[in-house]
């Protein structure tokens, strides 16, 4: 199955955020524990607590940045969300890492300011995760949801040197079912209707949803996140929240390939 990128996000990542969270909120806590109840094996471990956190925050970073890149639709509500839910986990990172910095080793004993710099970074912590909840809740970034005969996944990048551009081969899809194809950088979506091929905007103009990630039915794709419905024929809004048309592409039958017209 190609890999469904845009939509059900890096298959790693989930699997690793809670490993920094746990670490890094562990680290505060046992030195803060420690600090007032004076127990130095408390602060050790919060000292290694800490290393391991920001260790395993470096490593989930890396999926995080593929999902942030080739993820979450460009020019959309979810990729602001994006932007500062990278923003708030980087700076808890840098805010941990500093404590670790001032406070010189593992034994010493955290001064009142290497605490308050951690409960900074649990803070911004908190703050980054609610942000991701919401990526993954409103705007279905991570989320397979897949219709009735959509069939598996599909997304090509091809490239043209004119107006036009192979997409597909004549039999690979079937009615109601959809392929992201990036045309020389542009996302556009190819999609098969009772009454033939059609080809349309990725990008829904309510709040930029990925409607490669939508649902086909009737002659009309649906936006995952609002339920915006446009048809896919005249790209006319047939159900808000948007208010705006997409726009649509000329789809031509040349052998057994399907190729898109795409207007300069």
């Amino acid at each position: 199955m190609r890999s469904r990128a845009n939509i059900k996000g890096h298959p790693i990542h989930p699997a690793l955020i809670p490993f920094p969270f746990a670490f890094l909120i562990g680290a505060f806590a046992s030195d803060a524990a420690g600090a007032f109840m004076d127990r130095p094996a408390l602060w050790t471990t919060g000292a290694y607590l800490a290393v391991a956190g920001v260790v395993a925050a470096l490593v989930t970073a890396i999926p995080g940045f593929i999902d942030y890149f080739l993820t979450v639709p460009p020019h959309s509500s979810a990729k602001t969300r994006a932007t500062k839910h990278m923003l708030l986990n980087l700076s808890a990172v840098a805010t941990f890492a500093l404590a670790w910095v001032l406070r010189g080793n593992a034994e010493a004993k955290p001064e009142l300011v290497q605490l308050l710099l951690e409960a900074a970074g649990a803070g911004l912590l908190t703050m980054g995760g609610w942000m991701g909840g919401a990526l993954v809740i409103r705007n279905q970034i991570g989320v397979d949801h897949r219709y009735a005969r959509a069939g598996r996944w599909s997304e090509a990048r091809v490239s043209s040197d004119d107006r036009t551009a192979v997409v597909a081969h004549s039999g690979e899809l079937e009615i109601d079912q959809m392929k992201l194809v990036h045309v020389n950088g542009r996302r556009i979506v190819l999609a098969r209707t009772a009454d033939g091929y059609v080809a349309f905007d990725d990008r829904c103009t309510h709040r930029g949803g990925s409607l490669a990630g939508g649902t086909m039915m009737c002659g009309r794709v649906q936006c995952p996140w609002h339920g915006s419905q446009f048809d896919v024929a005249s790209g006319a809004v047939k159900a808000g929240p948007a208010k705006e048309a997409i726009e649509t592409f000329r789809v031509e039958v040349k052998g057994d390939h399907l190729q898109v017209i795409v207007k300069s």
